[in-house]
């Protein structure tokens, strides 16, 4: 099968595609044919190994000293089962579905193999496998750090980053809650955030929310900037900062600040679980959660969608269509092969 291979940091030139083994799939496990990924931030850090402040170190320890464990990054996936192992009772052949393969990586190849119980799910049938693809890295990131915050209706909370593929997912999931929602943006994507859900836009270029004297019951910094020090005064009395790409700086805060101070600093990896990844596909089914789409390539085309992502300018979700061959110049390409349903 077709993969995209990364076997050391670097560039989006150490990105290269290659004919591999299709795996098989365990007795716990479906093999599913990829239609559609995603290249997140994530992805990006793991080939760049541009990591936060002090987490250099450790995620080499993670994810490989001098080049990846994993040679196939992507952590999004939609697509098609091709077979089941033994023991899955969950799924069948030929069903279409979404989800995330999590630290296992694997999703930018032709074929992938998840475990029954892992965070997949049908696909909601009013989504394309593009659309999919882009249902599950924000969205379970977003519920996992809203629980974990113990976020109640009627809450004021701001989401640093409002555009992003986290962000993105922040605004709709936390209007969806019952939040008033103040989303922090560029002048260019106001108008996308804006549509999404948010209440209230301010301008980064124009406006430092920091300085206006607000404040909120939670602050959720989907970019990485709003330090514990930078942002306490306009958090309420026991209001929440989630640190959704915190530095070690951070992290030594959070543990000060428990000790010091009624509010919170909640920050970490986040968990994909089945439940979200179904609540998810229900919201999307609904139309109430939609995920916010930049630009579509084709897999011969990934280190130029790795070279957008590097520009931190991406609004929502950066596709992979694998169902597109033929190497297309540029953003937003055409595929008639592609199965949109």
């Amino acid at each position: 099968m077709r993969a995209v291979i990364c076997e050391r940091y670097g560039g989006p030139e150490v990105l290269r595609i290659a004919e591999i083994a299709k795996p098989e799939p365990a007795e716990d496990e479906v093999l599913v044919r990829v239609h559609a990924a995603t290249v997140t931030s994530a992805d990006r850090r793991l080939r760049s190994m541009d990591m936060p402040q002090g987490f250099g170190l450790i995620a080499r320890a993670m994810f490989g000293i001098t080049k990846p464990r994993n040679t196939v990054l992507g952590s999004e996936f939609s697509g098609q089962i091709e077979s089941t192992g033994t023991k899955v009772t969950r799924f069948r052949r030929g069903d279409k579905v979404f989800g995330s393969s999590g630290a296992s990586l694997g999703c930018h190849a032709e074929y992938l193999c998840i475990k029954e119980t892992g965070a997949v799910a049908l696909k909601p049938l009013n989504l394309d496998h593009r659309q999919a693809a882009a249902l599950s890295f924000g969205g379970t990131t977003v519920l996992d750090y809203l629980r974990r915050s113990q976020f109640l209706p009627d809450e004021r909370i701001l989401i640093n980053g409002a555009s992003g593929c986290v962000g993105s997912a922040a605004v709709q999931l936390a209007r969806y809650l019952g939040a008033e929602v103040t989303a922090v943006c560029s002048t260019r994507n106001a108008t996308i955030v804006k549509s999404l859900g948010a209440q209230r836009v301010i301008d980064y270029t124009m406006q430092d929310f920091t300085a206006n004297g607000d404040t909120y019951d939670v602050i959720l910094d989907a970019v990485g900037n709003c330090s514990f020090h930078k942002v306490s005064k306009n958090l309420k009395g026991r209001g929440r900062l989630l640190l959704l790409a915190p530095n070690v700086p951070d992290l030594l805060h959070v543990p000060v600040a428990a000790m010091t101070t009624t509010k919170r600093i909640i920050a970490g990896p986040a968990s994909e679980t089945p439940e979200d990844v179904g609540l998810l596909a229900s919201l999307a089914f609904r139309g109430t959660f939609m995920p916010l789409m930049d630009r579509t390539y084709s897999l011969d085309d990934i280190a130029a969608a790795h070279e957008y992502v590097d520009t931190g300018r991406k609004r929502g979700s950066v596709v992979v269509d694998l169902m597109c061959r033929a190497s297309t110049p540029g953003p937003g390409i055409r595929c008639s092969k592609h199965d949109e349903q």
